[in-house]
């Protein structure tokens, strides 16, 4: 989700099977896509003002919601912190339905028994589906928290969509 207040260089919506999708752009790279919620987004009283990355982000995402792109390739800006960044990494080097848990990702970032910090950075990813956040589960394979969208709804059909196997 957008956390920036001034009207991004680049800017598009596109429909999807989860509901309207914004992508920002700075003009060289990616630097947010957020998934509609209650019918709204950050932008939507801006006009629409896309360029070569978000064309490129759109044709992508469109291959990804027809089942004929696993990966994403675009260069992306996202604004974080250091240790947001560590966790968006290891996010982004996940492959298409392989999944990880918020403490597999705290060991990764040396930070083990840091959960908390873990869930707030997974929870502040600006470019989400790109950067999978979605395919973070509970240390006990559930399905947790997830802000896009619809929340959870939204974090289920992303994960049967790429094929994840989840058990009550």
């Amino acid at each position: 989700m957008s956390t920036t207040t001034t009207t991004p260089a680049g800017l598009v919506r596109i429909a999807s099977p989860i509901g309207r999708l914004e992508l920002t752009s700075d003009g060289t790279a990616l630097t947010s896509l957020t998934i509609e919620r209650a019918g709204s987004l950050p932008f939507d009283s801006v006009a629409e003002n896309s360029n070569r990355i978000l064309d490129r982000a759109t044709k992508q995402l469109g291959e990804y919601f027809a089942d004929r792109r696993r990966s994403f390739s675009l260069s992306l800006a996202a604004r974080g912190t250091s240790f947001q960044h560590a966790i968006w990494d290891q996010l982004s080097a996940l492959h298409w339905g392989e999944v990880t848990t918020y403490g597999e990702l705290g060991l990764g970032a040396g930070r083990a028994s840091a959960g908390r910090a873990v869930g707030g950075a997974v929870g502040a990813n600006p470019i989400p589906i790109i950067v999978p956040c979605h395919r973070v589960l509970g240390s006990d394979g559930r399905v947790t928290g997830y802000t896009g969208g619809n929340g959870i709804p939204t974090k289920l059909w992303l994960l049967e969509h790429e094929g994840v196997l989840l058990t009550a």
